[in-house]
């Protein structure tokens, strides 16, 4: 039986991932969320519709009319959910190959279920629940995401981008449709790349993990930015007009400096994970602000903005929170107020990026590991500890277990890249001695 990670399900997708699971879900999460009425949306892998047709039986079984928003982002689902007050499902593996998939959940609201809700669900799933009938097509209708797209176009003043070239990589996914419409109707000419998905080459090269040709084409076109998204555009890098990478610290930083200025950035706090870079915490300290760090995951960070009052968070991946516009990550919003805040600044993307935070080398390592480790953080005390007595101020070891896979991770940063490595190499030796 599949279990819930950081982010829903995700698994190899029919295989996995079967249908009679995604049926089964579907009938379990709307009896324990209570829905009367269930948006579902998917991104563009080829197992969406089957696995889609299969969770909507499920919700009808369990007598919820499901509302079929079709392709289209996960922060889009998560806004109909809000404005709706209606529980919401996203089909999607996220940055993961076409050959995965997934189901995210969300409660009326537009928020991600809590580990609470998570665990209730879970539960009965264990249960091995009756299943529902999978004969019958499931009787959908027919959604659409204009209210979301109209929220995202009016942050901003219109015509806020006109007269601006933009590079756009949608990954092949959910934005290949959503995010060029949206800075087009805000003035900007757009390049668009990857944006005509067949069902196989989501993620394939291209997007916010693969950003080479979104680099190269900025050039090329004399873009003055480029904004590459994922599978399911909850995330985001972006590229400077000379073509430089910038990742989710440095968007997070710049957006929050912007705020910070503007007297929008709700009690002078940013929450952030335990992956975020140090010079970040460093920079954003220097200029006063006060950090919340949370575990990986973008439900975490949204749970903190929420209990503190919040308006900014986000992860090193580039999820990316604007709480007072958004009840999740959004790719495509989190472009929209980056390039904005430039622009009125009159800042070139890039120039600020890398003036915003001095970034420590980092290392990150994955170490494979055939069954959980159990109290792995006791039995790595002294290896940690030797460690940081050896990186001193100037550097910090994490070392978790994978909430989406069977890894352990390591990371270290350090005041140099050498240092950091043969830090990350002998943790990783200790890692790999408890299997």
């Amino acid at each position: 039986m599949l279990r819930f990670g950081t982010d829903g399900v995700r698994a190899e997708a029919l295989t996995v991932l079967t249908t009679e699971y995604a049926r089964a879900l579907g009938a379990v999460a709307s009896r324990v969320l209570g829905a009367e009425a269930m948006f579902v949306g998917r991104d563009t892998r080829e197992s969406g519709p089957e696995l889609l047709r299969a969770f909507a039986q499920g919700c009808e079984s369990a007598g919820a009319d499901v509302i079929d928003l079709g392709v289209v982002p996960t922060p889009a689902v998560a806004h109909m959910s809000a404005a709706e007050m209606i529980p919401a499902a996203m089909l999607s593996a996220s940055h993961n190959p076409w050959q995965d998939n997934g189901i995210k959940l969300f409660s009326a609201g537009g928020l991600k279920l809590s580990d609470a809700d998570q665990d209730i669900i879970q539960a009965e799933l264990d249960k091995s629940p009756a299943m529902p009938d999978a004969g019958s097509a499931p009787r959908m209708r027919e959604g659409n995401i204009q209210p979301y797209i109209e929220a995202v176009i009016g942050s901003v003043e219109p015509k806020a981008f006109a007269d601006r070239t933009v590079v756009l990589d949608s990954a092949n996914g959910s934005a290949s449709t959503t995010a060029k419409t949206i800075f087009k109707r805000l003035g900007a000419t757009v390049v668009s790349l990857a944006d005509s998905p067949d069902g196989r080459n989501i993620n394939d090269g291209v997007g916010s993990t693969h950003p080479e040709a979104l680099q190269a084409a900025v050039i090329e076109h004399k873009a003055e930015a480029g904004f590459a998204f994922d599978g399911d555009a909850d995330r985001i890098a972006a590229v400077g007009r000379d073509g430089s990478l910038i990742d989710g610290d440095r968007i997070i930083a710049m957006s929050a400096l912007d705020r910070l200025e503007r007297g929008e950035l709700a009690h002078s706090t940013v929450v952030v994970t335990v992956m975020t870079n140090l010079g970040f915490r460093r920079a954003m300290e220097a200029k006063g602000l006060t950090l919340v760090e949370t575990p990986v995951g973008d439900r975490h960070v949204l749970e903190a903005l929420d209990a503190g009052g919040f308006s900014l968070g986000g992860e090193q991946s580039g999820h990316v929170i604007h709480r007072d516009l958004a009840t999740t990550g959004d790719g495509v919003l989190t472009a929209v107020q980056l390039f904005d805040a430039a622009l009125r600044r009159g800042e070139d993307l890039g120039e600020w990026a890398s003036s915003v935070m001095t970034r420590f080398p980092q290392v990150l390592e994955n170490v494979r590991m055939e069954a959980k480790i159990p109290n792995l953080d006791e039995q790595l005390a002294d290896a940690v500890a030797a460690e940081e007595s050896v990186l001193g101020a100037t550097g910090r070891v994490l070392i978790r277990e994978s909430g989406t896979e069977p890894v352990v991770r390591v990371m270290v940063e350090a005041a140099n890249a050498e240092m950091a490595a043969e830090s990350a190499a002998r943790l990783v030796a200790a890692v790999e001695g408890l299997r």
